[in-house]
């Protein structure tokens, strides 16, 4: 089975899903959240902004009364100089004496149309005939209100209101300049507000934007103007309220109030509610506290999820694929604690693996019966044909004929053949495989062993391949090699030049599932030496060892191949091998070969 990516693995985890599930549950209600917060930040700003302008109209009120006196002063001045013009002496001893009364004006004149004063509160000359003040005024010939940087008596900004003047005829004659320093405007100082934890700042300043006067030194005024608006840019016929950060990148409140308009504005700004504070914080970044809480809430069905449910799945996990992979030691599942369905799935797991053990002991069991019983089959087939082959040598020693001998000595190989084999089978561990190299190299040395005698030697060369067998294909190729082997040594003969014959046995591998095994000897017939009696006697040969060399390469699956040399003689059968899974049925009744049955 292939192994999903580590991010899919991840995807699929129970706590994820609960937790995507439950975020996608509880999203709509942190939507919601998230506009009444900024519906509830948008009405709040929106209080403030409502008090912020009430509050800078009520500290403005007080300019604002100094401003209609003083147009109200003009307004009688102009009515009332007309008898007094071209008497230089009354009309400036009777504005010093309204300059007297009213102290918050700097300088009251009468201008003719020529722009030269004579008549002012100093009684003193002034020429305004080239001020673009008076110009504009003459013009306009109407009230007016102008600012000017600095003025002729207190040096300092001040508020100039006009009126035109007209004789009993109508006729215009010049105009009433009334000036108003903005020291006289000072608005309500911080102290003034209401709230002491919320001060209002008070500015006023003109058209062009220039600041004139301040409720904080001139020099501190970054809190109190606005970073991405120009004053000049505030100016209108209407009061507005706004929120945004002042020039020291701090977070404000302002409302601008028209005093003048187009001449003059008031500035009021005060910090927000609760600056400072986690609802400001909140304030500032409107969904923070709703997307907070979905994602603590996420992370708490996560960790729940795990505590609950998880940690003790995980331990099951464990425990299932250590068993799965071959422990039988159950491990630590105490999941009292767990849920009662995860309890329940526990405890079902341990009678699961109690019956699997129990059945497991009970077939392992089962099969060493069997084990034992197929043992001690082979053991006294064994020791049946050693029997046989015992019997077989008694009557050879009271046959006088050499022929019957080598007949039964023959037979009596073939029987020791088969002895060696179902030795080599009782010595097997398990009976389920068996190891080819060994069996064969034990059934080639006792063959070579009875054999060899005094007078007949053989060289012997094995390469046997440690190969793992079934007992169905390992038995007849032990017989065929047997059967081969007895043949090869009956026929073999010294090579050239060699003093002993020759025999050699190799099994090796063709690929993953494929096998070879060839048998062969040396064949030169040597001229000088002259064959022995048995030598004669074993060449004559009856083809009974090739007929069962034929059938037991049938059985494994293969076909007999002969190679000769003028010095050497070969059999080689090349066969598929067995899985070693079917071993399992070897205990299946074989079907009986009618060319082993039958030989002859």
């Amino acid at each position: 089975m292939s192994t999903a990516p580590r991010w899919r693995r991840f995807l699929d985890r129970l706590g994820f899903r609960v937790a995507f599930l439950l975020a996608i549950v509880l999203l709509p209600l942190t939507l919601i959240s998230m506009f009444k917060s900024v519906a509830v930040i948008h009405e709040s700003r929106a209080r403030s902004e409502a008090a912020l302008m009430g509050e800078t109209m009520r500290a403005a009120s007080g300019e604002l009364r100094l401003i209609q006196r003083a147009q109200g002063a003009a307004t009688v001045l102009a009515n009332g100089i007309v008898p007094l013009v071209g008497d230089d002496a009354a009309c400036s001893g009777q504005l010093q004496q309204l300059l007297a009364e009213e102290t918050q004006y700097s300088l009251i004149a009468y201008v003719p149309v020529s722009g030269i004063s004579t008549c002012n509160s100093e009684a003193k000359t002034y020429d305004f005939a080239e001020d673009p003040l008076f110009i504009k005024s003459s013009k306009l010939r109407t009230t007016s209100f102008a600012v000017k940087a600095k003025g002729l008596v207190s040096g300092t900004s001040v508020l100039i209101i006009t009126h035109p003047v007209f004789n009993v005829a109508g006729d215009y004659i010049g105009l009433v300049s009334v000036s108003l320093p903005h020291s006289g405007l000072r608005g309500a100082e911080d102290s003034g507000a209401p709230d002491e934890s919320r001060p209002l700042t008070m500015i006023t300043y003109d058209a062009a934007g220039t600041v004139l006067t301040a409720s904080r030194r001139t020099a501190d005024l970054s809190p109190a103007i606005p970073k991405d608006r120009a004053l000049a840019a505030l100016v209108g016929d209407r009061a507005l309220s706004f929120s945004a950060l002042s020039m020291a990148e701090q977070p404000r409140v302002f409302s601008v109030v028209p005093l003048v308009p187009g001449e003059l504005y008031a500035l009021g700004s005060w910090p927000p509610d609760d600056t400072g504070t986690t609802e400001g914080l909140l304030a500032s970044v409107p969904i923070l506290f709703p997307a907070l809480m979905w994602i603590a809430s996420v992370v708490v069905a996560w960790m729940a999820v795990e505590h609950l449910v998880i940690r003790h799945i995980r331990k099951l996990r464990r425990s299932l694929r250590s068993f799965a992979g071959g422990n039988r030691l159950v491990g630590d599942i105490d999941v009292r604690t767990a849920p009662v369905e995860i309890r329940d799935m526990a405890e079902a797991y341990v009678q699961m693996t109690d019956t699997i053990l129990h059945d497991e002991a009970e077939m392992e069991d089962m099969v060493h019966q069997k084990e034992v019983l197929l043992r001690e089959v082979h053991h006294r087939v064994k020791n049946n044909l050693q029997l046989i082959a015992s019997i077989m040598n008694m009557q050879m020693r009271r046959t006088r004929s050499d022929e019957a001998r080598s007949i039964v000595r023959g037979l009596q190989d073939r029987v020791m053949s088969l002895a060696t084999i179902h030795r080599e089978l009782y010595q097997t561990v398990g009976l389920s495989d068996i190891h080819a190299d060994e069996l064969l190299a034990t059934i080639v040395r006792q063959i070579t062993n009875l054999a060899e005698r005094p007078d007949r030697r053989f060289t012997q060369h094995n390469e046997l391949a440690p190969i793992r067998m079934t007992p169905d294909q390992a038995v007849p190729l032990a017989l065929l090699v047997a059967e081969a082997v007895t043949n090869a040594l009956k026929y073999a003969r010294p090579a050239s030049g060699a003093a002993q014959p020759a025999l050699w046995v190799r099994l090796a591998m063709l690929g993953e599932t494929r096998a070879e095994i060839v048998i062969g000897n040396s064949t030169h017939e040597d001229p000088v030496r002259p064959q022995t009696e048995s030598e004669a006697i074993a060449a004559q040969g009856t083809g009974l060892g090739t007929q069962l060399i034929t059938a037991f390469a049938l059985q494994l699956g293969g076909a007999v191949e002969r190679s000769e040399t003028p010095d050497s003689y070969a059999l080689r059968v090349e066969f598929e091998l067995r899985p070693l899974a079917s071993a399992e049925e070897r205990n299946r009744p074989p079907e009986a070969d009618p060319d082993i049955a039958e030989p002859g």
